[in-house]
Parts: structure tokens; sequence; C-alpha cells
């Protein structure tokens, strides 16, 4: 049923029900430099003001140097944040989609106490333009609140296939609200194709030679279906495996790697044993797939099946955030032991 298995233990009697902050801290590092490794393009505070306002911005692409430029030149009649100082701190910040982790993120200077900004600042990006005219441009102009969470004024998003190269000159657009996929959280990046099973200790009975004498947790990663396309070619995925709040070696696995493919076959079954039946609350399995490149891997999204109760062995982590239908899928494995649970669940950011 799969070309390649995994085995491990996964030892979770070092973890305590009311573990100290010191017998506890080695782990709890290694679990922020996970959950933080990832982030949203969206993150601030988008309910306290309107979007209104334009913004004046001009593309191009540099053959010569294989650069796209935005030049950001000026805003006027933005929202006022801070209705009792009837200011507002705006600044421009721009991201290339679908996989804004890939390219990262540029954004100009912030102009205090005022609502019609001028900047006249180059964002640069250096990217093929094959691969840039497969992107959109989502440009967003933020107050800067350096003591709080950053306020939304407005946004703009340009598909770039279709943009007419030859236009060169600044142009002004009218900013809008945030985007409806983006209230809704649609943000997708594939599904994953999969099925879970748990074994609880002894449950095998005392004949079977394979009665496992602690509980295992098995992960059958079948397959993903319309991965982000992050160049004409396709993209060469792999799938990476946590058992959090481990993110130790002992924990990590991964499958094979499936070139120029955005529908990847994987077929790959992990074990964890280790498990007792009380650890199902506090763990989190985390299946995240990447892109690989000589350099460096890129995010393309993922999933954590788990209760999705924030906490883990007492402690409050952000990791612990299943969406319902994670914590559905996950619910239903704790319940029908010894049987596999297929799920068709659809890849997000983490």
């Amino acid at each position: 049923e799969s070309d390649t298995a995994s085995e491990i233990s996964f030892q979770f009697n070092k973890h305590k029900k009311t573990p100290s902050i010191g017998s506890h801290s080695s782990d709890m590092a290694s679990v922020s430099s996970v959950s933080g490794s990832v982030l949203s393009v969206y993150s601030g505070d988008f309910g306290s003001v309107d979007a209104q306002g334009t913004v004046e911005f001009a593309l191009d692409y540099d053959e010569k140097n294989r650069e796209f430029q935005v030049h950001v030149s000026q805003c006027k009649d933005l929202a006022v944040v801070d209705e009792k100082k009837g200011r507002s701190d705006p600044y421009v910040k721009t991201y290339l989609l679908p996989d804004k982790a890939r390219m990262g993120k540029r954004k100009t200077s912030v102009k205090k106490r005022t609502v019609n900004p001028i900047y006249n600042e180059v964002l640069r990006y250096k990217i093929e333009k094959m691969v840039l005219l497969i992107q959109k441009l989502n440009l967003s102009v933020w107050h800067n609140d350096p003591l709080g969470r950053n306020s939304f004024l407005g946004e703009i998003e340009v598909d770039l296939a279709s943009w007419d190269w030859s236009n060169r000159k600044l142009n002004w657009y009218p900013l809008k609200p945030r985007s409806l996929s983006a209230v809704n959280g649609v943000d997708h990046r594939g599904v994953m194709n999969l099925s879970i099973k748990y074994v609880p200790p002894g449950s095998l009975g005392k004949m079977c030679p394979k009665n496992p004498p602690s509980g295992e947790v098995h992960i059958w990663v079948k397959d993903v279906k319309d991965l982000l396309q992050l160049r004409p070619s396709g993209v060469d995925s792999f799938v990476k495996c946590y058992v959090l709040p481990d993110t130790s070696k002992k924990s990590y696995q991964k499958t094979r790697i499936i070139k120029r493919d955005t529908n990847p076959v994987f077929n790959h079954t992990i074990v964890y044993d280790g498990f007792h039946t009380e650890d199902l609350k506090d763990a989190c399995v985390e299946l995240t797939v990447w892109d690989h490149e000589k350099l460096t891997n890129h995010f393309l999204g993922g999933i954590r099946l788990g209760l999705g109760t924030g906490l883990s062995y007492g402690i409050s982590v952000d990791w612990m955030d299943s969406t319902q239908e994670e914590v559905a899928f996950w619910q239903e494995m704790m319940s029908a032991a010894n049987e596999w649970i297929e799920g068709l669940l659809p890849l997000r950011s983490l």
C-alpha cells in the first residue's frame, strides 16, 4: 500500500501534566520557532477604520537585471486612524501572491501625521519574467502603530498576467476594503488526501507479534491535489511531519520529493509509537508541504491534526489551532481504535 514507511519512537513521558517552566523551556523554544515560521499577508487590525482614498504607483520589469519594480509615488485622502489627534502614520506594503512567503514582503518608509503621504520609493523583486507572470501583486496601505497592531487602510490587487507592460506611467488607483476571499479565510493551497489510525497499547491481543507495548499513531500520506504552481514547470514537492510539541530530529519525518507535479502522489506511511491514549488530547500532528529548491525550501501549505484547544499539557501554544475539519478528523480517529480514518483536508497557511 505504500512505497516507503517510517517508524519512530515518540516519548511523551518527558512531558508532565503540569510541567514547570524549567523542565519545559527547551520544548517551548523549539515550538516557537516552528509556529512563527510562516506569516500571514493579512496580519493586523482590519476593523478600526474603513478603507478610503487612492494610491499612485507604476510597474515595470527591468529585463537586463531581471527585476520587477514597483514605483510607489504617493497616496491621497487616506482614512484617519487616531481621530482624537487627527493623524495617520501610513506606509505601503507589497507581496507577490499566491506564495507570499517565497518572495517576501517589501515596504516603504513610514510617513507620520499625514493622510496624503508622498513616498517616491521603488520596491524591487529579483524574479524571472515567466515566473512573475503567474503571480498577483498585492499592494496595501497601513497605519504604523509601534505600540500595538498596525491598522489596515486599503489595498489593491493586480493580476500580472494581464498587466499592460508597455504602461510605465504613474497612475491613480482607488484603495479597496480587505478582499472578500481574505475575510472568509479563503486561501486555496491545495488538498491533502490521507488516512490516520490509532492503535492503543496492547489492543491487538497477546498472540499478535506486532502488538505494541505503547500506543501508535499511523499516518498514511497518499497524495496532494492542486498545489500552488510557483514556476511554469510546476513544483518539486515533499511533505514534512512533526508530532508537536516535539520538534526534535526524532519527531521529524519527510517523504521523497515528487518533481514537476502540482498533483503529487507520495504514498508514504509514518508510524509514531510511544503514544498513550491521554497523549492524544495534548499532541498535534503537523503535516506541511514544501517546494524543494537548491538554496531553500518554500512553504506551500499545511494541516494540523489535533483537538485545537490552544493548550498542550496545560501550556498555551499557538500551534494547537486545528480547524473544525481537522479537529473532527482527529476525534474520529480517537473514537475508532485500530481503524483507518480517511480524509481530504484543505492545506492552509500555518
